[in-house]
């Protein structure tokens, strides 16, 4: 199958990219390189320099004449999506029509959507919840990816176009970017390694679902052949709270740094995370790393780099 991977010079793109390569499949990369980075192609994938937001985006498709489309590049910083809602909404939902106008045009058979299960749910009511629980996002980033999961519908019903949506969890691993958009892990790690202190934000309560790069890799390997037309989460179903994670990352990396708390983030989620059942019945996923061991692989390909 020859894949199309959006983003896949970025840190999820990127595994993604190794993982349906391993598995035999032919990978094209799209990349703009803004947060991708040239270090994390795969030498075996064929890549193009270039926005998804391009109208060049047409040709790529012409030429290569993709079976499968794996969409992952996006405005992915939460908190820059505040400050500039609209550049998150032309990347997100004008850039995600422009790659669904070509997959349709093009006969493209299936897009792979990356979704958030943090960002789309909003404050929860239930723990872990599942794909059913009210979509009530409360940043224009969760917004952007909640209205692209509904043009796929659309793109769906009106010119037949499968899909296979999977709303992550918190995804870490090796190749993320401590800078930018950077998750917790990143930029924890990162900070310890360079002898820096870390800051908690708040009391450190907030919980979140960590799930590693490589588990989220492999639910969308299965996605390929299962799931269509179809929402998923992609978790663990277990809640770390932001204390519990600083003391995993400061043993693993030498056990040095003290416990330093500051100032709340205003609208920041107290508690998130998410079920994987549905994926477990439907895919024959399940999480395969559990957090100290993703953690202990985390921080010794930080120590590499």
């Amino acid at each position: 199958m020859k894949i199309l991977v959006t983003g896949g010079a970025g840190f999820i793109g990127s595994h993604l990219c190794d993982t349906f390569i391993e598995a035999g499949h032919d990978v094209v990369i799209v990349d703009n390189l803004v947060t991708g980075r040239r270090e994390n192609i795969n030498p075996e994938a064929a890549f193009y320099l270039m926005d998804i937001r391009s109208p060049e985006l047409a040709k790529v498709f012409a030429y290569e004449r993709f079976d499968a489309v794996c969409h992952q590049a996006a405005q992915m910083d939460v908190r820059k999506s505040v400050a500039d809602p609209l550049f998150d909404a032309d990347v997100n939902v004008k850039g995600s029509i422009n790659v669904f106008e070509n997959c349709a045009r093009h006969g493209v058979g299936k897009v792979l959507f990356a979704s958030t299960g943090g960002a789309i749910y909003g404050e929860q009511e239930s723990f872990p919840c599942d794909e059913t629980h009210p979509c009530r996002p409360v940043s224009p980033y969760g917004i952007t990816k909640f209205t692209t999961e509904k043009y796929l519908y659309y793109y769906r019903m009106q010119y037949g176009l499968a899909h296979t949506i999977l709303r992550y969890a918190n995804v870490y691993g090796p190749r993320q970017n401590p800078h930018g958009e950077a998750g917790v892990v990143a930029i924890f790690t990162s900070r310890l390694l360079a002898g820096e202190q870390p800051v908690i934000n708040g009391d450190g309560g907030q919980t979140r679902d960590y799930v590693f790069v490589g588990d989220v890799a492999r639910a969308n390997l299965l996605s390929l052949t299962g799931g269509e037309n179809d929402v998923f989460n992609v978790g663990t179903g277990i809640e770390t709270d932001v204390n519990r994670l600083f003391a995993i990352l400061n043993e693993e990396t030498g056990g040095t740094a003290a416990e330093q708390h500051g100032p709340a983030q205003p609208g920041e989620q107290r508690r998130s995370v998410i079920s994987y059942a549905k994926a477990e019945k439907l895919l024959g996923f399940t999480p395969e790393i559990n957090l100290e061991t993703g953690l202990r692989k985390t921080v010794a390909s930080f120590r590499k780099r």
